[in-house]
C-alpha cells in the first residue's frame, strides 16, 4: 500500500483511477483494457508530480525526507555493496541497533560503512530507537571509524536521524561527550570520508558522523541543526509556524549547496525517492565512485588538510586569510597582529572606564 503525503491528493486520485484501469476484473465484471486511457492518464500524473515536486516549499521538503516508504540506510548498504560484515558493540556499554556498522567492498574496494537506520515497520522502528543513536553508538562508530584509519580504509556514512537520543539514560552515559569524540575522530582521520544525508539529517546526532571531505545530499533530504518544529516552538512558541521556521533555516540541499555547507546534490526521481528505488541506488553509486576516484592520488596529509579547509571556509567571506584555498595554514594578509592586540585592548580599557564611571555615578546619585 503506498503511502501519500497531504499535497499529493491530486496524484493518489489519478493513481487510483489508474489502477482501476489496468485492472481487467473491474466493478463492471471482465472489460477490456483501455491502453489509450492508460497512457493518458500515467501522462496527467508525470505532470502532476512535474508541476508539485518543482515546486515544493523547505516544509514540504522536510514531509519527503521523513516519508514513510523513503529508502533507508539499510536498503542502501544492503544494494550498494558486497560481502558486507556487520560489526557490533563499543566495547564499554553494549550495541546500539538505530546505527549498523560493517566492512564491506565496493567496486572491489574495502570500505567501512555506517549507516543511521530508522527502520521500515513500527516493530523495527521501535528496535531501531527511529534512528536515534544513544552514546554507544557513536563509540561504537569511533571504534571503527579508527580501525579503518589505521588500515587505510575509506569511510562511506549514511545520514538518517532526526537527532541524538535525548533520553536520561543517554545523558547519563554521555551523549555530548560522545558526539564531540566522534566530531574529533572525523576531523582527525587521513582517509577519504563521505556523508550522504539520504533523509533526515538532525542536529548533532548527523554532524557527529557527517564532519566528513565530502558531503552530499539527496535532492529531497534535510540538514540543519534543529527540527522546523523545534525551531518554530523556541522562536515563536508556536510549533506550527513550522514553514516559516524551515524557510528560515534554510535546511534543502539547495539551500545548504549555496553556502558551500553541502558538496553535492545526488537527483531523485520525480516525485522522491521511494517512486524509483533502481535510479537512487544508480545515482549514488556513481556519486560514491566519482568522489572515492577523487580521493586516490592524495596522501594522508592531503585528505585531512582538505577536510579542515572544507570546514573552515564554512561562513567566511572576509577575515584575516590570505588564501582562503588553503586555510589549513592560516596566514596573515600583512597586518601586524600586535597592533590588532593593542588596539582591541584600548578598546576594552575605555569600555572598563566607561562603565566604572557609570556605576560611580549611579552610586553618587
Amino acid at each position: 500500500m503506498k503511502n501519500y503525503l497531504n499535497f499529493e491528493t491530486d496524484i493518489k486520485n489519478l493513481e487510483n483511477e489508474l489502477e482501476k484501469l489496468k485492472d481487467p476484473f473491474n466493478q463492471e465484471g471482465l472489460s477490456e483494457v483501455d491502453t489509450k486511457k492508460i497512457s493518458k492518464t500515467q501522462e496527467e500524473i508525470d505532470e502532476k508530480l512535474k508541476d508539485i515536486y518543482n515546486n515544493l516549499d523547505p516544509w514540504q521538503i522536510t514531509l519527503v525526507a521523513r516519508h514513510e516508504d523513503r529508502p533507508k540506510s539499510k536498503f542502501f548498504i544492503d544494494n550498494l555493496f558486497e560481502d558486507f560484515i556487520s560489526l557490533e558493540g563499543d566495547r564499554y556499554y553494549g550495541e546500539d541497533k538505530s546505527v549498523i556498522t560493517g566492512f564491506a567492498k565496493f567496486h572491489g574496494r574495502s570500505v567501512l560503512v555506517i549507516g543511521q537506520e530508522k527502520g521500515e515497520n513500527l516493530e523495527t522502528r521501535i528496535e531501531r530507537n527511529f534512528g536515534m543513536m544513544r552514546p554507544e553508538g557513536y563509540r561504537k562508530t569511533i571504534r571503527l571509524m579508527e580501525l579503518a584509519d589505521k588500515f587505510n580504509i575509506p569511510i562511506i556514512s549514511f545520514i538518517d536521524t532526526p537527532g541524538a537520543y535525548p533520553g536520561v539514560g543517554a545523558e547519563e552515559r554521555g551523549q555530548a561527550e560522545a558526539i564531540a569524540k566522534s566530531i574529533e575522530c572525523c576531523m582527525k582521520l587521513k582517509v577519504p570520508t563521505l556523508a550522504i544525508v539520504i533523509g533526515e539529517g538532525g542536529s548533532g546526532g548527523a554532524i557527529a558522523l557527517a564532519s566528513s571531505n565530502k558531503v552530499l545530499m539527496l535532492e529531497n533530504a534535510i540538514y540543519s541543526v534543529i527540527s522546523p518544529e523545534g525551531c518554530a516552538t523556541i522562536l515563536w512558541r508556536d510549533p506550527k509556524k513550522m514553514l516559516d521556521a524551515a524557510k528560515a533555516m534554510k535546511l534543502s540541499a539547495k539551500d545548504l549547496l549555496e553556502l558551500n555547507i553541502i558538496d553535492e546534490i545526488i537527483p531523485e526521481p520525480l516525485g522522491g525517492a521511494h517512486r524509483d528505488r533502481e535510479m537512487i541506488l544508480e545515482n549514488i553509486r556513481n556519486s560514491i565512485s566519482q568522489n572515492l576516484d577523487f580521493f586516490k592520488t592524495l596522501t594522508a596529509e592531503e585528505i585531512l588538510n582538505h577536510r579542515k579547509d572544507k570546514f573552515l571556509k564554512i561562513g567566511r567571506s572576509k577575515g584575516f586569510i590570505s588564501s582562503p584555498e588553503s586555510l589549513s595554514a592560516i596566514q596573515t594578509s600583512g597586518l601586524d597582529f600586535k597592533e590588532i592586540i593593542k588596539s582591541k585592548k584600548n578598546i576594552a580599557i575605555a569600555v572598563a572606564t566607561l562603565v566604572i564611571v557609570a556605576a560611580l555615578t549611579l552610586f553618587i546619585l
